[in-house]
């Protein structure tokens, strides 16, 4: 007897279990059929042309097609900054002074480089964090678009390699050595594009844009650049900041001796491809590169990819790595080497370390 007198049928009873074996059938349907549409689109045909995975928010994206926006994106970046250099509209003004007490300049060939180069990155990989040396203004944006398409020569070199989105970081440096850029030093300027995979430097692009050379690396993958093959340990060619020669000068020859070469550049950039066999005729060589001060992480990440991909290293003064989240400086100075004893380098510069943190 069911509740209240009311008696059920077994003809009512099976029309109501097959009214809701219907329902669940509708609500499941569609849901299976879309999962199955997902693995369908998700699995390329067998044979098939190899198609782009593509950014995926708060999914995966390939390292390989990371590596192709980045050249592209210092490549589009050089062009507005040799554009304004020989239009010679730079409007340069102070941003700031460094701790040094140096005036940090800029101009408008900073802010054109760093806003193409910044939204096209964002706009391939909207995922992605972006740390930029220049404040972009959402005011100013600018729809710069991909197409998707690889290099053949890192499409020979580099196979696709998936990551977590959020393990990602790109340090855009939209114009290395400003400062020398308004003294018309053009050997010197660069732009640069940086990757980091959970702190660590993994793709680096290093762009010249008044002789369009381009030399970039990826860890654990290829390269367009080598290493140079002959270095002098005993006395070797020291690359510094141009207001750090003095100071690096004295230690330097009390370390290595009177025949110590020091070289007086600009730009972080140039002096990494100062270790590399690089082939400009305006790019000069070294065998060590030293910087001892406080300095931003996009003026170095991508040297330290670069050197990192060709068996080189780059470190604090005192041999630490230099993780790349967190803040945007590091504090700890560097010193960069590639084919040589870089322990041995560190052991030799003990009193670089403390002029560092000044």
């Amino acid at each position: 007897m069911a509740p209240m007198g009311i008696r059920l049928s077994p003809l009512g009873m099976a029309v109501f279990c097959l009214l809701g074996l219907g329902v669940l059938y509708h609500l499941y349907s569609g849901f299976l059929a879309g999962r199955f549409a997902f693995f369908m689109l998700s699995e390329p045909a067998a044979g098939g042309p190899e198609t782009p995975h593509g950014p995926v928010p708060g999914g995966a994206v390939d390292l390989r097609e990371l590596l192709a926006v980045s050249v592209l994106a210092a490549v589009r970046g050089g062009e507005e900054v040799k554009r304004v250099r020989e239009g010679n509209v730079l409007n340069a003004k102070a941003k700031g002074k460094t701790r040094e007490g140096a005036e940090e300049q800029l101009t408008t060939g900073d802010l054109l480089s760093n806003r193409r180069m910044f939204y096209l990155l964002k706009g391939a990989f909207p995922a992605v964090q972006i740390n930029s040396e220049e404040r972009v203004d959402t005011a100013d944006q600018e729809t710069v678009s991909w197409d998707r398409s690889i290099p053949e020569e890192i499409k020979q070199k580099i196979q696709p390699k998936e990551v977590p989105a959020e393990s990602v970081t790109v340090w855009i440096d939209p114009l290395d050595a400003t400062q020398e850029y308004t003294e018309d030093l053009r050997q010197y300027v660069t732009t640069m594009v940086c990757v980091a995979v959970n702190g660590k430097p993994v793709i680096g692009v290093i762009h010249k844009p008044f002789s369009s050379y381009t030399a970039w690396a990826m860890v654990d993958g290829g390269s367009n650049v080598k290493a140079r093959s002959s270095y002098n340990e005993k006395t070797p060619r020291i690359i510094v900041s141009r207001s750090h020669a003095g100071k690096v000068e004295q230690v330097a020859r009390q370390t290595f001796g009177n025949k110590t070469v020091i070289i007086p550049a600009g730009g972080a950039g140039y002096k990494v491809l100062a270790l590399l066999d690089v082939p400009e005729k305006n790019q000069e060589e070294a065998d060590v590169y030293i910087h001892v001060t406080y300095i931003k992480k996009w003026d170095i990440c991508a040297g330290n990819a670069v050197l990192r991909a060709l068996g080189g290293h780059m470190t604090t003064l005192t041999g630490e790595e230099i993780s790349y989240t967190g803040s945007d400086g590091n504090e700890g100075g560097l010193i960069a080497s590639i084919n040589m004893n870089h322990k041995a380098l560190i052991e030799k510069l003990p009193d670089l370390e403390k002029t560092s943190h000044k």
